[in-house]
């Protein structure tokens, strides 16, 4: 591990973001209100100091090798200094608005990992704040790493072992052989994606900033709205079906979805797998929840059909928007929204969860193992999409799956304990683990906020946020004793 690539990688992140720090400040221009302006810049300032100055320290002290041979193990470090680097920045602004340590890291967290979890109980604060919640999440959605691959010559020489250290999901996916162009082009996808769902919202008349904040969440599948009660807020059919579809394709493979939009080619949708059923599963959880309803309510309105399939979507995607208080929706339907959190969206997507492709790959292991007990000698592989899957790759998702619900396990209780409530520990420790935000029942629920639990309780799901979003690699690497023979 060689101290010379950590230090140059984070002071550049440091610098990059303390620049980004500072657009809340346009905002605060626009709509007349300079002391919103303070915290952002006080943030990019602090931010491009303590870049310098590790800069300062790399030049001075370090060896001067240029990233052009870095390691897995480098590569996996500089991922997870940068998503506690970016985390940390996030934090800043809000300690200018009366919110303590805790939950400032916990609040600023929440948007770089584009969780969604709020400590907020109310929204009187400045409209720039709203905009950098948003803008967090929106570039949390992506990924640092992936934008600075595609903007900084300093990473896209020694990208490939950043990128895919941070790339969610089991499989290496890339667009073409050079790993800056790949980002580039996912980047240049996210954008449009986003600038396209901004002007449908303002045409159905939400207000621009609104559509602004609403689209950086909805693509990032973060959640963020500046309306305190979210989607709901806005009363509006046309306005909802809008973000079910964008949030719809921040769920799919962000890779499959550019080849279909350069190469017009449609039918690479049913030749994939992951996306049928990940189409599949939306389709009949969607109408199992709305007979639940139907069967509870006796009432079968297009707006309560439109509920449920926003609640699926906005819960699987990760993204935690909310059309109505699905806390108050039977236990049958609850339990329904808790499988598809397990299943999570689509590998090389903005969501969380544990990805159906690798549900896909266990079922399939499952399947081989149980036909290996009645055909002995049988020699079946796994496959999908016609491809092999390599015996190391199940190894590591039936190894991630373990770890993945260890975690859930041990957070869950953990919290329970602390707060003497189970729907609040395990609830809590699902939704912050799979980065969706919001949980269920009346205190952490989609209109509740997580900012009554005791402190300790913040610092747990915190860090399951950042796990989650990292997708536990870059934690369990730093248990090995190897990882920590550092060099100059």
């Amino acid at each position: 591990m060689r101290l010379s690539y950590l230090f140059n990688a984070v002071s550049l992140i440091f610098i990059y973001i303390g620049l980004v720090a500072f657009s809340p400040v346009i905002v605060s221009f626009i709509y007349n209100d300079l002391n919103s302006a303070v915290p952002f810049v006080v943030t990019g300032v602090i931010s491009g100091l303590v870049g310098l100055f590790l800069k300062l320290v790399v030049n001075n002290f370090l060896s001067q090798d240029k990233m052009t041979d870095i390691k897995k193990s480098e590569g996996l470090a500089i991922v997870l200094l940068s998503w506690l680097v970016f985390s940390i920045i996030a934090s800043i602004p809000y300690l200018f608005f009366n919110l303590g340590i805790v939950d400032a890291f916990f609040e600023g967290t929440s948007g770089a990992t584009t969780t969604g979890a709020t400590i907020l109980t109310h929204y009187d604060y400045p409209k720039a704040l709203f905009f950098w919640r948003s803008l967090s999440q929106w570039l949390g959605g992506m990924g640092i790493i992936v934008l600075f691959i595609a903007v900084l010559p300093q990473f896209a020489v020694a990208g490939r072992q950043m990128f895919f250290a941070e790339a969610p999901g089991p499989t290496e996916d890339k667009l073409t052989p050079r790993i800056k162009n790949t980002a580039t082009a996912l980047w240049g996808l996210y954008v449009v994606l986003t600038l396209i769902q901004i002007g449908l919202l303002v045409y159905f008349k939400m207000p621009l900033f609104d559509a602004i904040c609403n689209s950086f969440s909805t693509i990032s599948s973060g959640g963020f709205s500046p309306n305190p009660q979210s989607i709901m807020g806005y009363n509006s059919l046309p306005i909802m079906w809008i973000v079910i579809v964008f949030m719809f394709l921040s769920g799919c493979n962000l890779a499959l979805l550019y080849r279909i939009f350069t190469k017009f080619r449609i039918n690479l949708l049913w030749k994939n797998e992951e996306f049928k059923t990940y189409l599949k599963l939306i389709f009949i959880v969607s109408l199992i929840v709305f007979g639940i309803l139907f069967l509870n309510t006796h009432q079968h309105t297009f707006e309560q059909f439109t509920n449920s399939v926003f609640t699926v979507i906005s819960i699987m995607t990760s993204t935690g928007f909310y059309s109505c208080e699905y806390s108050m929706w039977s236990v049958s339907a609850q339990i329904m929204l808790f499988i598809v959190i397990l299943f999570g969206s689509s590998a090389g997507s903005t969501g969380g969860g544990i990805k159906i492709m690798r549900a896909l790959i266990v079922f399939k292991y499952l399947k081989r193992e149980i036909t290996k007990l009645l055909h002995p000698n049988a020699v079946i592989t796994i496959k999908l999409d016609n491809n092999t899957v390599a015996p190391d790759i199940v190894s590591q998702i039936i190894a991630f799956i373990m770890f993945y619900i260890a975690i859930f396990i041990v957070s869950g209780l953990t919290v329970s304990i602390i707060e003497s409530n189970v729907v609040v520990g395990f609830g809590g420790s699902i939704a912050t683990l799979s980065i969706i935000g919001p949980a269920f029942g009346h205190t952490i629920g989609p209109t509740g906020s997580y900012e009554s639990l005791n402190d300790i309780s913040k610092i747990i799901f915190t860090f399951n946020m950042l796990i989650g979003r990292l997708e536990l690699v870059p934690f369990l690497i730093l248990l090995n004793k190897d990882y920590w023979s550092l060099k100059k």
